[in-house]
Parts: C-alpha cells; structure tokens; sequence
C-alpha cells in the first residue's frame, strides 16, 4: 500500500484513559487531562517531557477563538512580545499514531504536526500541541468535512505515487512531452497518472463520520475536519471552560495572544 490507509468507521467503542493524570496550570485557571492508552508513543513522551519540566512557562502561542489553543513551542519560554513562534522542535518527531475512533471533539489533546506536502506519514511534532474548543457543526458542515478529508488522503495517494518508480517515470515523461508541446500525448500520460492514483484511493474505504462522531459534533462541538489526519492523544476531564477563557483572548496577525499565557504542566500526584 503506498497511502495511509483510512478506515469507514463502524461500531466505534470508547477509548481507555491511562491512570496518570495531569495538569495544565494558567493564570485563567487549571486544565486536567488524561491520555489515552491507544495512543502508546505519544503518553509516553508527553510524561516524559511533563517530569523533565520542559512546559514550565512556555506559552500558549497560537490562539484561535472557536477552533484551538497550541503550546509546546520550547522558543516562546524566552520569546519578545511580537516574536514569530511555532517553528520551534526539539530534535525529533512521533510516530503517527492516527486512531479512527479518538476524534477531535471539544477537549482534545492533540499533536501538531508539518503539513501534509513535507510530511505524508502525518508525523507528530514531540512538543507542540493543541486543545480542541471548535464549534458545534451541522450535517452540510460534516458532509463538507469528510469531502475534505477524502480530498487530502487522494492527495496523499497522489504524492506517493508519483515518488513510486513507476509515477517518476510517468512523471518525467508527462514534463517532457509538455515540453515539447506534445500535449495529447501529455494529456494520456496525465490520465495514466490519475488512474494509478485511484487504483491506490479506492484499496481503502471512503472516511465517514460515524453515528457517535455525528452526535457529538453536533453537540459539544469540535473540528471534524483534522480527523483522522492528527494524533489525538488525550482528552481534558475537567476545566473546560478554561480553554474557552483562553482562546477568547486578543491576539495579533499570527493568532499570538497579546498578553503571554503560559504554562506550568505536571503530574497530579507529583505537584
């Protein structure tokens, strides 16, 4: 299989949260999360880098009102007031561990990432990431959403093959007969080009919101349209309307609040 692979949702049963719980401590109150097991790779750094202290005054850096609140960024713990922020890492990325049935309702924790265009394996940034506030969406916006998402795993279909030994010949001789202004026979190869990519789409199901996506999007809200294309690794269990508090806050052109929010992140039982 040269894409990642996507799986029509069915029967989903509730994810299993670790026994750890952490905190996530702001000057607009405190924010507690659990993991999740499914999510191995990722609750294992993120405890590691909560005990090695690595949060502690960064800021939450990238603020939007309605969709989600990002931190984790080890630049903005010595940042200027204006400073561009979110390109910062830490040496090392995580494993995708994308779980169709861990969705991006209200509360979630999530792994930031590259795009898709330099990152087709949707690897995880090792620091940085958000909590889900969203919006709650109507049946068009979910219809509009898994349109969406098949479009970026076509795309991603595409990329892969074209990196295939077969998609870099085909692609060196679409450019050269475009070249040469030979654009019928430009024009086949092109078609050759796109059937293989659906002959790889089509090995995998269609994404399909499923009936317990659908009544929570429609509820409590989220944003249904980073399924299945982000790692979402825990969810907040109480605090919820801090993350509301926060991403209400003035922010500039980039989406960085104004007045520095940040953080202090540690293990309940070890405060």
């Amino acid at each position: 299989m040269l894409c990642m692979s996507f799986s029509l949702l069915i029967n989903i049963k509730a994810q299993t949260f670790s026994n750890e719980t952490f905190i996530i401590e702001t000057t607009f109150g405190e924010i507690k999360l659990k993991l999740y097991e499914e999510t191995p790779v990722h609750k294992a750094n993120f405890k590691k880098l909560v005990l090695n202290r690595f949060f502690d005054s960064l800021l939450f850096h990238r603020v939007i009102n309605q969709f989600m609140i990002q931190g984790g960024d080890q630049l903005s713990k010595y940042s200027n007031t204006g400073d561009s922020l979110g390109h910062g890492d830490i040496g090392y990325t995580l494993t995708s561990e994308i779980n169709p049935k861990l969705i991006h309702k209200k509360g979630a924790l999530c792994a930031a990432r590259e795009g898709d265009d330099i990152n087709p394996k949707f690897e995880s940034s090792a620091s940085q990431f958000y909590i889900v506030m969203g919006k709650s969406r109507t049946l068009e916006d979910l219809k509009k959403y898994e349109d969406r998402i098949n479009k970026t795993h076509y795309n991603n279909c595409a990329r892969e093959f074209i990196k295939s030994k077969q998609g870099r010949a085909l692609k060196q001789q679409y450019n050269r007969l475009t070249n040469e202004n030979k654009l019928d026979s430009a024009y086949i190869i092109n078609s050759l080009i796109e059937n293989s990519t659906k002959i790889e789409y089509l090995k995998t199901s269609e994404y399909h919101f499923n009936q317990k996506q659908i009544n929570l999007y429609t509820t409590i809200g989220g944003t249904p349209h980073l399924d299945n294309t982000y790692t979402v690794f825990g969810e907040v269990t109480e605090g919820i309307e801090i993350i509301d508090k926060i991403a209400a806050v003035t922010t500039d052109s980039r989406n960085r609040p104004i007045k520095d929010i940040r953080m202090r992140i540690y293990l309940l039982e070890n405060k």
